[in-house]
């Protein structure tokens, strides 16, 4: 393990958990997130779940890990390893609200290192242009030299390939990001993380008041089911998590309170 960037890394990481849940938080008139730590069984090192219930958010779910090993669990890495990341879902009360996702994370394999991340927005049956353009251009003020290849990253990565759609909107994604210059490569993923408020919050706040109907929100459940699908077949996250024996519950804090199949 690269002590001092890891250190480093984990440091920005954390702050940036409690920034995006101070965040949230403010939707809400009541409800704070829970935090619940756990321990890597199969190697060090361990995280926190942080998850709210609220009239707003329905779910939202904001997890850190740091956790080594012996044996990476994947097919692009080999050998010890160390992976850190902040992951985050919301699944709102309100269906004009939608569900956004988030990930930065950090990965040592052997001899090497990179990074990843992103994030991407889904309507849940009520896309608004307003919304779309505002995400994907505060993505683009960001990083605008990789928002092309990045935002194609991720209309190929969320897509459902047995729905034939993209899970949402679209976003932002890039993984095994590694030019050789660790720290410019994490002042890239600080980069994306630092802009991942300004691309969500003004959106939830335009709509948080929407009024609507019964059978708006059976739209939303029966999206929810898409996304189900997704992030148990297909997310790389999910079967990392699972592939390396983490945590069950943390791995699918992603999962919405209620999805409906028709």
């Amino acid at each position: 393990m690269r002590l001092c960037a890891s250190e480093t890394i984990i440091d920005y990481l954390t702050t940036l958990r409690a920034d995006i849940m101070r965040s949230f938080e403010s939707l809400e008139e009541e409800s704070t997130f829970v935090k619940t730590a756990w321990d890597y069984a199969k190697g060090t090192g361990g995280g926190e779940m942080g998850v709210i219930h609220g009239k707003v958010l329905e779910k939202g779910a904001v997890n850190f890990s740091a956790v080594s090993g012996d044996n990476f669990p994947m097919q692009d890495g080999s050998g010890p390893f160390f992976a850190t990341g902040v992951s985050l879902i919301t699944h709102m009360q309100n269906p004009h609200m939608p569900t956004v996702h988030m990930n930065v994370r950090y990965i040592e394999s052997g001899d090497t290192w990179w990074f990843g991340g992103g994030y991407d927005l889904t309507p849940m049956g009520f896309p608004y242009n307003e919304d779309t353009e505002h995400f994907h251009q505060t993505a683009q003020n960001a990083i605008p030299e990789h928002y092309p290849a990045f935002s194609q990253n991720a209309k190929d990565y969320f897509y459902i390939p047995h729905r034939k759609k993209e899970r949402g909107v679209g976003g932002i994604f890039f993984d095994h990001y590694n030019t050789g210059d660790l720290e410019k490569d994490f002042e890239l993923m600080q980069t994306v993380g630092n802009s991942f408020l300004p691309a969500i919050m003004p959106i939830y706040q335009r709509r948080q008041d929407t009024p609507y109907t019964p059978e708006d929100k059976e739209l939303q459940q029966s999206l929810r089911a898409h996304y189900v699908e997704f992030n148990l077949i297909y997310d790389r996250g999910t079967q990392f998590g699972f592939r390396s024996g983490g945590n069950p519950e943390a791995i699918l804090c992603s999962m919405p309170p209620c999805a409906k199949w028709l």
